[in-house]
């Protein structure tokens, strides 16, 4: 006979005691099922005792969470969180220091579950922990579990960050700013003040002020990767929160003592792999040093400031006037406005008062800042672009300065000059911590390589759009390969000639488009129901083999991982949460466990209740293209399994997969681009034989029918 759905075989262990194998009724009080089971072993007041699941985080069973118990769960049955949180807390007060780290540790265990934070903080545990860590009596593991504790129960936002005392704060500065304090202790304060930094104002002024920047040099230039990304963290997040004044004299400030000499040499390049936490940080740094371009690049050039015109003068001159000689002399001023006009026009200015060709934002004053860095560091090359260009016929020059208004504004876009910084993004380029000026050198070398396209496609002025589209996919396939320096940048991108181009341009266009002649057309639908079978099973078997996923907490920081994975037989979803830097665990060690039977549906994007949850700011775009989330029957409410993809392509996976499970259509653009893919190598593999032969739009007629059927020939007769 089979069960009712709401009654599961589980096994319930306790110390010391022979295992219990029961039939738990969901439908039965929680209180009611601990009565029996204490009644089992003969334990008395079932209400001292509650029931934790035996493996992962040890999570208690509550009412709300009772339904994630399947059929074969292991619990156990152990103290009732409300009286382990008491008897954590008298040990945080004992004599002993042996005593204090233990319930420290067992504090740390616990404190990952919600229903025992709550009880915790119900019980002034906070403070508790806060009186242990401003007392600083035990400067070794005490401390460090104290404040280790202190994050996990915070990071469940049951207590505001806001709400922590300045002199809670000034002391764990102190901890900070201490030269000789325990490896790993530095680490869990500069984690701590981060999050305070990153959400509270008032208390991240605080930080500013006690922080030194000096001091956060010096944690970064330990070799312990721990404490420099956490020294990092704490370092982006009050860069982060300063004004754009501030911002930049920090950075000025930081740059002079080298930081980024000392980013390229031993964080970017050491031993050691990045971590993915320091490679957003890193990026983080990159957009925030690259965004102090922004009021430049937003702010056109004032044609009544004396600086600024001197600033075009100075460009004009680099180019026409030799060392020593000036253009005024022995000239009327008509005639010396007049030639200055005409260099203007052979420097590329459409208009001959320059400043017109300025008003335009982006990219406003920045185009003069590149223009004149080009001039002033590398005038060689500066002089021979224009002299080599008025030398040209003017349909074929190529003007120098819009093509540097425009390669202005193509590096702003492809570098996302002014754009909010992503709170997942990895992608910053090695290349910008290799020297000063990185913008303004990449223009140099940038400015160079459109002329030398412009030559090779002998373009005239009509083509000038085409120029900068060619340039702009030669720039962005080049940084795609993230160059380590501006000279391994140079070399790639001039070997990425028009030619190469138009190679890469032909081979994907034959990757992605088909022939359009009907029989090819009839081949690849009646190949596609096949293909689909096998993309199907392919997906199926990515989910099989499972993804490591990033937890996102309320201040949106990817600090926990957990791993999901299909069970070989389909009918499982079996995940839970791993520790960074160990192996993607097996099935059979997972805790969790959710029924494809009882999945209701996808959801991708802002349907999500984990991205309604977060708003929809600018900030939330990039989470918001990578979540998904599955909708599964939890009693008789409605629960959902919440994702955030690491990256497009685990995404399309992931949703192609689960709609595969449910029965629905893959829909993606993964799935599109591999149909394509395998549809154009099984139709080319079918027409090998056919190979230069023409194939027709229409079939060839059918003959009509022979007048007679004489030609048939009668095997019954016997020849003679």
């Amino acid at each position: 006979m089979v069960p009712p759905r709401n009654v599961v075989k589980i096994a319930v262990q306790m110390r010391d005691a022979i295992p219990q194998l029961i039939q738990l009724d969901q439908a039965k009080p929680l209180a009611a099922v601990l009565k029996e089971v204490c009644d089992a072993w003969s334990l008395p007041h079932s209400e001292r005792y509650a029931l934790q699941f035996a493996d992962g985080h040890r999570r208690y069973i509550t009412e709300n969470n009772r339904t994630e118990i399947k059929n074969g769960s292991i619990l156990c049955l152990s103290t009732a969180p409300d009286l382990e949180a008491e008897r954590l807390l008298r040990g945080l007060q004992s004599e002993s220091c042996e005593g204090r780290r233990e319930a420290l540790q067992h504090l740390v265990l616990l404190a990952p579950d919600m229903t025992f934070t709550r009880e915790v903080i119900s019980r002034d545990g906070l403070q508790r922990l806060g009186s242990i860590i401003e007392d600083g009596d035990d400067l070794g593991e005490v401390l460090a579990l104290a404040l280790r504790a202190f994050l996990e129960l915070m990071e469940h936002g049951v207590v505001s960050w806001e709400t922590l005392s300045i002199p809670f704060v000034r002391k764990v500065v102190c901890y900070v700013n201490m030269n000789l304090m325990d490896a790993s202790v530095q680490p869990l304060a500069l984690g701590l003040l981060e999050s305070v930094t990153l959400s509270s104002p008032a208390l991240g002024q605080l930080v500013k002020s006690e922080v030194p920047l000096d001091r956060l040099l010096v944690h970064l230039q330990v070799m312990n990767q721990q404490l420099q990304t956490k020294a990092m963290a704490l370092l982006t997040a009050l860069l982060q929160g300063a004004s754009a004044a501030e911002r930049k004299h920090m950075l000025d400030y930081l740059w002079q003592r080298n930081l980024r000499q000392f980013i390229y040499k031993h964080i970017i390049h050491s031993a050691a792999p990045l971590g993915d936490e320091m490679a957003h940080h890193l990026y983080v740094l990159q957009a925030l040093t690259l965004g102090l371009l922004e009021p430049r690049m937003r702010t056109p050039l004032d044609p009544y400031s004396q600086e600024q015109r001197e600033q075009l003068q100075a460009l004009r001159q680099a180019a026409f006037e030799p060392e020593g000689e000036s253009l005024g002399t022995g000239l009327s001023a008509d005639r010396r406005r007049s030639l200055c006009a005409r260099e203007f026009r052979k420097l590329g200015f459409s208009n001959s008062n320059p400043a017109q060709d300025l008003e335009r934002v982006p990219p406003g004053l920045l185009a003069l800042d590149n223009m004149l860095y080009f001039s002033r560091h590398a005038p060689s090359a500066y002089s021979r672009f224009v002299l080599e260009n008025s030398s040209r016929e003017d349909k074929h020059e190529c003007p120098f300065a819009r093509s540097s208004i425009q390669l202005t504004v193509l590096l702003c876009e492809l570098l996302h000059v002014g754009e909010p910084c992503s709170e997942t993004a990895q992608d910053f380029s090695p290349m910008f911590f290799g020297q000063d000026q990185s913008f303004h050198e990449l223009f140099c070398v940038s400015i160079q390589l459109l002329n030398k396209t412009w030559k090779e496609m002998r373009a005239t002025q009509e083509d000038f759009d085409k120029v900068t589209q060619v340039v702009r996919e030669q720039l962005a396939r080049t940084l795609a390969l993230k160059p380590s320096s501006l000279e391994l940048f140079r070399t790639k991108v001039n070997a990425l000639t028009y030619g190469e181009v138009l190679r890469l341009r032909q081979t994907e266009r034959l990757h992605q488009e088909g022939t359009l002649a009907p029989p090819i057309l009839e081949l690849r639908e009646k190949l596609k129901p096949e293909l689909m079978g096998l993309i199907r099973q392919q997906r199926l078997l990515r989910l099989c083999e499972g993804t490591l996923f990033r937890k996102i907490s309320s201040r949106r920081r990817q600090d926990k991982l957990w791993f999901c994975c299909l069970s070989p037989n389909h009918k499982v979803l079996q995940y839970g949460d791993v520790e960074e830097g160990v192996g993607p665990p097996t099935p059979e060690s997972l805790p969790e466990q959710l029924p494809v039977a009882d999945i209701r549906a996808l959801l991708t994007g802002k349907d999500c209740p984990h991205v309604r949850e977060k708003g929809s700011g600018k900030q939330n775009k990039d989470v918001c293209e990578l979540a998904f989330s599955v909708s599964y029957d939890h009693g008789e409410e409605e629960a959902y399994l919440n994702f955030v993809a690491p990256s497009k392509r685990e995404f399309h996976l992931w949703t192609d997969g689960l709609s595969a499970l449910l029965g629905s259509p893959m829909g993606s653009e993964q799935t599109r681009l591999d149909l394509e893919q395998l549809l154009t190598m099984e139709t080319k593999l079918r027409l090998l034989e056919l190979e230069n032969v023409p194939i027709p739009e229409q079939p060839p007629p059918v003959p009509p029918p022979p007048t007679n059927f004489n030609f048939c020939y009668d095997c019954s007769i016997a020849e003679p």
